[in-house]
C-alpha cells in the first residue's frame, strides 16, 4: 500500500456536487492499493499513521499525534499513486491492484484506521470522480510505502 498523508486545517471531498465528507484540523490520506497488499500492510500503516508525530505541541514543534490532537482523518481512494512513468508519456497503472481486491482492502483499512483513531473517519467513494478540496497545513506532505518498511 502507498499513501500520501497531508497535515491539513481542513478537507473535504465532493461527488456530483454533494459534499461526501469533510473534516477540520487533521489529516488527508490518499490511498493506493496493489495486488500483493493484504492485512498486514493495513495493520503496519494504520499503528504508524495514529502514532506519527506530525502536529505541533505548545511550543510549535512537531511532537504531537493525531491521537494527541485530536485530529480527523479523511481518505480516499487513489489508484493513480501506483503510476509507472518509465516508459513514454502515458502513465501506467499496471501495478494498482483491480476493483475486486482493492475495494475490500480500501474498506478494510478505512475500518482499522477508524478504530485506531477511536472514532469514525471521512471517506470517499471508492472509484467515483471526487473533487478533494484541502488546506495543507505546513505545508507538511508524506508519504509511505508499505513495500518500504525498512
Amino acid at each position: 500500500m502507498r499513501i500520501v498523508i497531508q497535515r491539513v486545517s481542513h478537507a473535504s471531498v465532493t461527488i456530483d456536487g454533494d459534499c461526501k465528507s469533510s473534516i477540520g484540523k487533521g489529516m488527508l490520506i490518499l490511498v493506493g492499493i496493489e495486488e500483493a497488499d493484504g492485512q498486514e500492510d493495513i495493520d503496519w500503516l494504520c499503528k504508524k499513521i495514529v502514532n506519527l508525530r506530525i502536529f505541533d505541541d505548545e511550543n510549535g514543534i512537531m511532537n504531537r499525534s493525531i491521537l494527541e490532537d485530536r485530529g480527523e482523518i479523511l481518505v480516499i481512494s487513489q489508484f493513480t499513486l501506483h503510476a509507472s512513468t518509465k516508459k513514454g508519456n502515458r502513465p501506467s497503472y499496471i501495478k494498482a491492484a483491480k476493483p475486486e481486491i482493492s475495494i475490500p482492502l480500501y474498506e478494510q483499512f478505512c475500518k482499522d484506521l477508524s478504530n485506531a483513531l477511536g472514532k469514525e473517519i471521512g471517506t470517499g467513494t471508492f472509484g467515483a470522480d471526487m473533487k478533494v478540496e484541502l488546506l495543507n497545513n505546513g505545508p507538511v506532505t508524506i508519504c509511505m510505502d508499505t513495500k518500504n518498511k525498512e
